[in-house]
């Protein structure tokens, strides 16, 4: 049997995704822990060290703390200065001044073998360093002196901090190097707005009675908004062209009408496939517009990459052996009951694996050339996982910079496998979790052992969602669930209509009516900008405060609090960044269609103070200052605001 344990003991290290053979993840200057049990025979001194290689090779050393002695854990905080493929492994030694020091101080002063002891003591100092030490070393040799002061000069602060820049290292046994990616920010955090560029500039045309589709050009018009809400990244639906075989109508009716644009996740017509624009929205010379003002803006532009095809898209007739053919000979459409999807087809990437995935990877880089740097892949979990490991894989070799966004509300280990396989970022199931106890939960799993591996973005909802909580609810339902999802995660996404709290669900459904995938929307955004019927100042200060704080920056700062009411949430982030603590409390009124009073009780040292401390709690939504201490009172609701964001002031 080979052996496994070295002369000394280094087992559970973490974090480790599936056993070290996938990386575990951060972003450039996000920190976490790095954990270890590390151990040995016998009563000498033991000691830790992670070690982390950057993608140069170049080894940094950082000392680990031992935060349980009784069962031999030791931490490390740990970050990256630059993106790339890092590793880091923990080395476990023994430590001959640590044995020395804890022996000498209970021998000399139980005078038992004291000049023995002052002897071995000056010897591990020659070991380490004489000429740095000298003096101890002389010192402790100097039978002249009392033994206690002989000992002092050996236990010196001097003496420490040399021993603690320089240790000495006696058998060190390393753990296996462990995989650790390092991605760039918006991997993790990013404000995110989405848009069906055809709604952008549309409108209804009353000499015809038709619509008129809206243009990228018409879209790029209402960037300057979109940026002027202080969000990051513009997300487009499916810009390509629409299929016209068994094209959805109306409320996803099997009846369409000429004039209905159909579903543009159905993909494909004889206007081209995946690579191509729908001709109503323009030219790629209207795309490079579209981006470049974007970017002008500080926007990155995310695109939907949705592997579905309309029955006439090109590659049906060009490659049916990229679809399944049931046993009548026709071609299977997507289904997820009770839900059908007539309008399109999913591939298979069973029957000529290889073919199809070059296609695909084809696609991919054609957008990247146009400026898209990230890809919001729409159903994820129905394609083959391999497909997305060697896509992301094989895409980061000449774009590294390039985001994922996982779009799959499906079971908990497809999710997480996802993520583990390459994705950045993934949807969650924030927009059903409503109650204090379960997005405790829920957000306790995402900020812990999972962060090391994936990402969550909230959105409160979506395109496809409007769940009955949202509904029902007002303005104050409507903001606090953006709050929440801005604060509780890095990255958070709307759905334009947000600011409008469209609201009326399709009978049945958990979505909207009048859905936005089978028709355009002119929402005159200009019109209710000035009867300020919107949330747009709202969301804009809330992500304005996101982008001053980078507390609100991370994911595992996460801490929660308690509040007496069980519809109180209360949580906190911190981190300190430039010797400037930035730390942020959250206080949200889970039911604020109904004002509520209760008292909440903080765990004061999560916020770097002591438990009799006091600061300024300053609300950065309403202006309002407060002097808070560990119990505090707060009155939440419609009346009020239904969300505290407050920064600690000390």
């Amino acid at each position: 049997m080979a052996q496994r344990i070295g002369r000394i003991a280094v087992t559970g290290v973490g974090p480790v995704v599936e056993h070290g053979d996938r990386p575990a993840k951060s972003v450039t200057g996000e920190e976490f822990e790095v954990t270890a049990t590390v151990f040995r025979e016998g009563h000498e001194a033991v000691n830790a060290t992670v070690v982390l290689t950057d993608p140069t090779g170049q080894e940094h050393p950082v000392r680990m703390t031992r935060v349980n002695a009784g069962l031999d854990l030791w931490s490390a905080t740990v970050s990256a200065d630059r993106p790339g493929t890092w590793s880091y492994r923990v080395e476990g030694w023994t430590d001959p001044y640590g044995t020395w020091h804890h022996d000498a101080v209970i021998k000399v002063g139980a005078g038992v073998d004291v000049e023995l002891m002052l002897e071995e003591g000056a010897r591990v100092l020659e070991r380490a360093g004489a000429e740095r030490l000298a003096e101890a070393i002389t010192a402790l040799r100097d039978t002249k002196q009392m033994p206690e002061a002989r000992l002092a000069a050996g236990l010196s602060a001097e003496v420490r901090a040399e021993l603690e820049a320089r240790p000495l290292r006696d058998h060190v046994t390393a753990s296996r190097e462990h995989p650790w990616l390092v991605e760039r920010e918006r991997a993790l955090y990013g404000a995110w707005y989405e848009m069906f560029p055809r709604s952008e500039g549309a409108y209804f045309d009353e000499g015809s009675g038709r619509w008129v589709s809206g243009t990228l050009r018409t879209a790029a018009a209402r960037l300057d908004a979109v940026a002027g809400m202080g969000f990051d990244v513009v997300y487009l639906t499916p810009i390509h062209p629409i299929g016209r075989v068994n094209r959805k109508g109306r409320n996803n009716s099997l009846d369409s009408e000429p004039s209905d644009p159909g579903s543009p996740y159905a993909i494909g017509s004889s206007d081209g496939g995946h690579d191509a624009l729908h001709p109503d929205l323009g030219t790629f010379d209207d795309f490079g517009a579209f981006v470049a003002r974007a970017r002008e803006l500080g926007l990155e532009v995310a695109l939907d990459l949705a592997l579905n095809c309309a029955p006439d898209h090109p590659w049906v007739a060009e490659h049916p052996e990229w679809f399944t053919t049931r046993a009548d000979g026709s071609i299977a459409y997507a289904e997820n009951p009770p839900k059908k999807y007539q309008d399109i087809y999913p591939l298979n990437f069973d029957n000529d694996p290889e073919g199809l995935y070059a296609e695909v990877l084809r696609v991919v880089r054609l957008w990247l050339g146009h400026g898209v740097t990230i890809f919001r892949v729409d159903n994820p979990h129905t394609k083959p996982l391999w497909v997305w490991e060697r896509l992301i894989a094989d895409v980061a070799v000449d774009r590294p910079d390039t985001v994922w966004l996982s779009e799959a509300f499906t079971r908990p280990p497809m999710m997480h496998t996802l993520a583990q396989v390459g994705f950045q970022q993934s949807y969650t199931y924030y927009a059903w979790r409503h109650g204090r106890d379960e997005l405790q939960e829920y957000l306790t799993e995402l900020s812990g052992p999972a962060a090391a591996y994936m990402r969550p973005n909230f959105w409160p909802t979506t395109h496809d969602i409007l769940t009955p909580f949202m509904q029902r609810g007002g303005p104050a339902t409507w903001k606090m669930r953006a709050a929440l999802a801005a604060t509780l995660s890095p990255s958070y996404g709307i759905y334009a209509g947000y600011e409008l709290m469209e609201r009326v669900a399709r009978p049945g459904a958990e979505e909207q009516i009048d859905n936005e995938k089978y028709e355009y929307k002119d929402r005159r955004w200009a019109e209710h900008d000035a009867a300020g019927s919107t949330l747009a100042p709202y969301l804009s200060r809330v992500n304005e405060i996101r982008r001053a704080h980078p507390a609100l920056h991370r994911l595992r700062n996460l801490r929660f609090h308690h509040a007496d009411d069980d519809h109180i949430l209360v949580f906190s982030k911190a981190r300190q960044v430039y010797d400037r603590d930035d730390v942020i409390v959250v206080v949200a009124n889970l039911e604020p269609e109904h004002t509520r009073e209760s008292f909440v009780h903080l765990t004061m040292p999560d916020l770097g103070l002591g438990w009799d401390d006091s600061f300024i709690a300053h609300d950065l939504i309403t202006g309002e200052h407060w002097n808070w201490s560990q119990h505090n009172f707060v009155r939440l609701g419609p009346d009020t605001e239904p969300v505290h964001i407050i920064r600690v002031r000390r």
